[in-house]
């Protein structure tokens, strides 16, 4: 199972090929599943650092100067073109911003009520579902269980100590990811060398920018909270799509797909380091299930459509 960062790594995307030219020099000695690792670390440390930013900026505010400079970058080096596609193919590059603009909206917003590792557990979910959905194996059953099992560790009920609201948030963070998969498969097709993710950026950015000056208000334009967000979009984007474009050349996909789903441990062991966060036996339970049930779909099969 590919993650929607591993989606876009393997198109070949001109801000990842321009940075990764750079940081290919300086990972070459790294072996591919350290440049994996390194890359969910970065995507992590990002959010970890938005989080941060949440007591000033709100969610809303975040995810804005997040997005936003990722549009920025994006666009300005992709430079894509709405010239010679038709409308199926501009309407599904919307669809595919909104998802974009939705699935971090709905995640910064669960971050903000629930723990790191917590929140990347539950929005896992969305991908996890796909792939499996996509399969026709029996074996696949053992994943439902699995996932199932994390979820209901997770439930909000029964002394969890986890805010409903934050819970409900994260899911709905994970079904707009599964519908970015989906859209990403056909913006794929038709937006040559990644631009359709410039431009789905960009959709995201436009419609996150009322959220972003009504959470953040006039502290949105403070030069240090800028530095701070443009950090965040170089951490969650540029530095990982780079690292993962190149563990892809010198790895096999199946392998790099478990490595990715190290992605809901990794996030609380940053929220650990970074945000001070501690899970109790019930989260670190339903990690664990959630990353097996993950693992086992990457190494037995399953698949999302186009992955």
């Amino acid at each position: 199972m590919l993650s929607d960062r591993a989606a876009q790594a393997t198109t070949g995307s001109p801000i990842v090929t321009r940075v990764g030219t750079g940081l290919r020099d300086a990972a070459g000695t790294i072996p591919p599943p350290g440049l994996v690792l390194l890359a969910i670390g970065s995507y992590q440390l990002g959010a970890a650092i938005a989080k941060g930013l949440f007591a000033t900026l709100g969610p809303g505010g975040a995810v804005f100067l997040r997005v936003g400079f990722a549009a920025i970058v994006l666009l300005a080096l992709g430079r894509p073109r709405l010239r010679g596609h038709d409308r199926p193919a501009c309407t599904a590059a919307i669809l595919f911003g909104l998802a974009l603009a939705g699935m971090n909206f709905a995640f910064f917003a669960a971050l903000d009520r629930i723990p790191l590792g917590t929140a990347v557990t539950l929005e896992f979910v969305g991908p996890l579902g796909v792939a499996i959905v996509g399969s026709r194996r029996r074996l696949d059953l053992l994943w439902v269980v699995l996932a199932t099992a994390g979820l209901a560790a997770l439930a909000p009920w029964g002394g969890s100590g986890l805010d409903p609201v934050g819970v409900a948030l994260a899911l709905f963070a994970g079904c707009f990811w599964a519908g970015y998969i989906l859209l990403g498969v056909r913006v794929g097709r038709v937006f040559e060398r990644g631009t359709g993710l410039a431009l789905a950026m960009g959709v995201a950015a436009i419609v996150l920018t009322p959220v972003g000056i009504i959470s953040g208000g006039m502290n949105i334009l403070h030069p240090k909270l800028l530095v701070a967000g443009l950090g965040v979009a170089l951490l969650s984007s540029v530095v990982p799509y780079s690292l993962e474009l190149e563990a892809l050349r010198r790895m096999p996909a199946s392998v790099f797909a478990i490595l990715l789903s190290s992605d809901p441990a990794i996030a609380a062991l940053v929220g650990f380091l970074a945000l001070g966060e501690t899970l109790g036996l019930r989260a670190l339970g339903a990690i664990a299930f959630v990353t097996a049930a993950a693992v086992g779909s990457a190494r037995y099969g399953a698949r999302f459509p186009g992955g």
